[in-house]
């Protein structure tokens, strides 16, 4: 025989995860065996490489349609434009299909694959039909006409890049996330520097693209960047599936339109229903209709605590004479979880408005501050320095100020106040610093026309104010990337219902488009009130004939008015809430349980098994039950 004691040593509690997560196949996740940062590494490389190669084609693509495809500036930029709006709307698209059918490991392992096709698809037609003569691309020596299916051919190339890399982008995001324990407090920390490490991450990856391979781009060397681009997507791909079996997964939920039309057709039904008070949050009492915690938690789903806003919509919960003949119809009675979502999506619409203006500031990086030292000192000695590449600059910056972020400023704030600044604190420090950012842009044109050079003919560059003092601007907008795109990154995800995750995910990315189409939109406008008959408008061609600071002090104002607006409904968002799922019995009861039966001289009865010749293996589950995993005979 065998003692208990030596019984119970060879007891073996696997801990589940709390948050819902469940294996491939489908089983409580075991805390142990999957996720966590050996699996959030692995995302974080996948993003820089997948970031690398999305880059390293769109950095330099402008160039490559005026000098290979042989169209003017104006036909290729608009293109370009197109190109970058066709990506972020195709990041709806993923977020939709991962969040109803296929759930985000299927989701990022199909829109990677279609990105690694439309890479070496492009990088093929490039060599085989476009690049003709070999060596042509650069400055000197144009490119051959072309047919119009090789065109064609190469468009579809990138329009399955622009596929592959929108649909990923917000699902690889929210994957990460998932391999975090939002219920366990080290995990959820840990969760919480995965936001920042995902943004250094992309940074790095256009950092590597924006350099080395635009270097190789711009002299010509296309087929070398692009083949780099698509072997970078290809490693990606492969680390991505390497992890297969150790990702944790959250199942999808269905169709969000369907369940979000439900609640509007039901509350506009009952709209004369009266909705009876809660002083108390207990939905049971109140009156609306709720499922009870075993409903939820068979599907691993959480219940979310009622709220007060939005109250029209509560009529979808209220029970009447009506839903009893129907038998509870879908469509005439919905569960307060159900309206919440609905509520939860309309407080963070006046929110996710607000950082469009801050993505027109981070855009004025890819163009005004790139003309603006177009037009500066560009040399040093016979250096000459790319004005594009001082973007560098703002990628330096994202990853100092991220470590300074986690390693000075978050512990020095939360042992001052005793608890952890809110995403939204923080995205309103992002504002205040782009406030910053745009008016140190607009002293430094200042006195770049003040160092203008228009009456000198002898000299090389229309200011001779050199371009490094563009050094702080960039330096700035870095900064307030590590408060706003991150904190966005963390609010939307962690606000978003969990059916709606990598929705969430995709609305950082439409800001950054909105971004760009506003933005296009402020310069046209001030360009019709600003330019007349004598006077050339605030940005000319000719920028020293021209007022680009007033133009930067524009935008600083603008968004000092976005940042009281953002105040207002910042102030008044409420987090959700989910109300924690308890089973029959609780984990830390769970555990006692079992010691007891196995302290027990007699514990065979209680589990109808011998103690003295099986070794149970013990896992704890998300909802509080216990499941005996296998058991094997001792000899």
């Amino acid at each position: 025989d065998i003692s208990l004691e030596k019984t119970k040593d060879k007891v073996e509690k696997l801990e589940c995860t709390l948050d819902g997560s469940v294996d491939r196949h489908g089983n409580p996740a075991i805390r142990s065996q999957t996720g966590r940062w050996g699996l959030g590494i692995l995302i974080l490389v996948n993003q820089g490489l997948a970031t690398l190669a999305f880059f390293g084609v769109g950095v330099n693509l402008v160039l490559y349609l005026t000098r290979v495809v042989g169209q003017n500036n104006a036909d290729a930029a608009n293109n370009v434009s197109k190109w970058t709006g066709t990506v972020y709307l195709f990041s709806l698209l993923g977020a939709f299909l991962s969040d109803s059918y296929w759930g985000r490991y299927k989701s990022c392992a199909i829109f990677q694959a279609i990105f690694v096709l439309g890479l070496g698809l492009m990088s093929l037609s490039s060599y085989l039909y476009l690049l003709k003569p070999r060596g042509c691309g650069d400055e000197q020596t144009p490119c051959n006409s072309h047919s119009s299916n090789h065109v064609a051919l190469f468009y579809m190339s990138i329009y399955m890049v622009a596929l592959g890399y929108g649909g990923y982008q917000p699902n690889i995001a929210t994957l990460g996330a998932d391999q975090f324990d939002d219920e366990d407090p080290k995990e959820r920390s840990s969760k919480i520097s995965f936001f920042s490490y995902f943004y250094l991450a992309l940074n790095l990856g256009s950092l590597f693209s924006n350099t080395i391979l635009g270097y190789f781009e711009d002299g010509g060397k296309w087929t070398i960047g692009f083949w780099a681009s698509a072997a970078s997507a290809l490693l990606g791909l492969l680390l991505f599936l390497s992890g297969t079996p150790y990702y944790r997964h959250f199942k999808p939920r269905g169709n969000p339109l369907s369940r979000f039309c439900k609640v509007f057709v039901a509350a506009f039904r009952k709209w004369n229903a009266h909705v009876p008070l809660d002083d108390d949050d207990d939905d049971d009492e109140s009156g609306l209709y709720e499922l009870d915690a075993k409903a939820y938690s068979k599907t691993g789903a959480q219940r979310i605590s009622h709220t007060d806003g939005f109250r029209f919509l509560d009529k979808a919960a209220v029970i009447t004479l009506s839903d009893k003949k129907n038998n509870n119809s879908k469509w005439h009675l919905c569960t307060v979880t159900q309206i919440e979502e609905v509520k939860c999506i309309l407080r963070l619409i006046p929110i996710w408005l607000c950082t469009i203006l801050y993505s027109v500031v981070f855009t004025q990086m890819a163009s005004l501050f790139v003309e603006q030292g177009a037009a500066m000192k560009t040399n040093i000695g016979r250096f000459h320095i790319p004005p594009a590449s001082m973007s560098s600059f703002d990628i330096l910056s994202v990853a100092a100020f991220i470590f300074i972020y986690r390693r000075v400023v978050h512990p020095l704030v939360t042992r001052l106040r005793k608890r952890d600044p809110t995403e939204l604190q923080r995205m309103g420090i992002g504002l205040i610093i782009a406030i910053l950012a745009m008016v140190a842009s607009g002293i430094v044109e200042i006195f770049r026309l003040k160092y203008a050079t228009d009456n000198c003919k002898s000299c090389q560059y229309r200011s001779s104010l050199s371009i490094f003092w563009q050094i702080p601007q960039y330096m700035l907008v870095g900064a307030s990337e590590v408060f706003m795109y991150v904190g966005q990154l963390e609010f939307f995800n962690g606000q978003a219902p969990e059916g709606l995750k990598s929705f969430g995910s995709a609305l950082c990315m439409m800001s950054m488009s909105l971004g760009n189409y506003v933005s296009s939109i402020i310069v046209t406008i001030v360009m019709k009130v600003s330019s007349g008959s004598d006077m050339p408008g605030w940005i000319p061609g000719e920028l020293n004939k021209g007022h680009l600071d007033r133009f930067f002090f524009l935008l600083a104002a603008l968004t000092a008015i976005d940042f009281m607006v953002y105040l207002f409904f910042a102030n008044s968002y409420k987090y959700v809430q989910s109300q924690v799922m308890k089973g029959e019995i609780d984990s830390d009861e769970q555990g006692n349980n079992v010691d007891n039966q196995i302290r027990d001289p007699d514990p065979g009865p209680r589990l109808g098994i011998s103690m003295k010749n099986v070794f149970i293996v013990v896992t704890t589950c998300g909802e509080g039950k216990v499941t005996v995993r296998h058991s094997v005979r001792i000899a």
